[in-house]
């Protein structure tokens, strides 16, 4: 008699998502005030409107830009706005803080974007190892989302998963 392999995990109904289909894609830059500072500290005003507009601003089209004063100065708001009216018809985003922080608020966008209806009362199990290192706050961000239309959220992998969010049956009608 021939033995029958049933993939439990196949038929259990799960849908897995990995986080890493969501890490950010695209070239990413820094544009750091620093060397638009004079004596590395001070921001003058004339001269840095003239340095802005013989930037080449071509190198920042289509790429993801991180906006940051690596010096310890004190640079004056109007300063950064004035960078994003430089940037904004160019580059494909931009974020002000470190080129760690661009990364963080990619990752967010992208799982902002999520389709949350193709999830509704599905049994869902959040990808826990994977060759790419994922921020913690991408799990908790999912969760976060995926929470208030699913029937349950696990991490780990399909047949080893840890509980994290199952959703309490409905109250029975008396």
């Amino acid at each position: 008699m021939e033995e029958t392999f049933v993939n439990k995990v196949a038929e259990s109904g799960l849908v897995t998502i990995d986080p890493a289909d969501f890490i950010p894609v695209g070239a990413n830059l820094v544009f750091d005030l620093k060397g638009y500072l004079f004596m590395g500290l001070i921001l003058k005003e004339k001269d840095f409107r003239e340095a802005l507009k013989s930037t080449d601003w071509e190198n920042y089209r289509g790429k993801n830009v991180a906006v940051t004063c690596s010096a310890d100065a004190i640079v004056p708001v109007w300063a950064y706005m004035l960078i994003a009216t430089y940037l904004e018809p160019v580059a494909a985003s931009i974020v002000m803080g470190t080129e760690l922080e661009l990364q963080k608020q990619l990752f967010l966008r992208n799982l902002a974007a999520i389709d949350l209806s193709e999830f509704a009362d599905k049994r869902i199990v959040v990808k826990g190892c994977g060759e790419i290192p994922i921020g913690d706050f991408v799990y908790m961000e999912l969760t976060r989302l995926l929470r208030p239309v699913v029937k349950s959220i696990m991490y780990g992998e399909p047949c080893s998963t840890v509980p994290v969010y199952k959703k309490a049956a409905a109250a029975k009608n008396a």
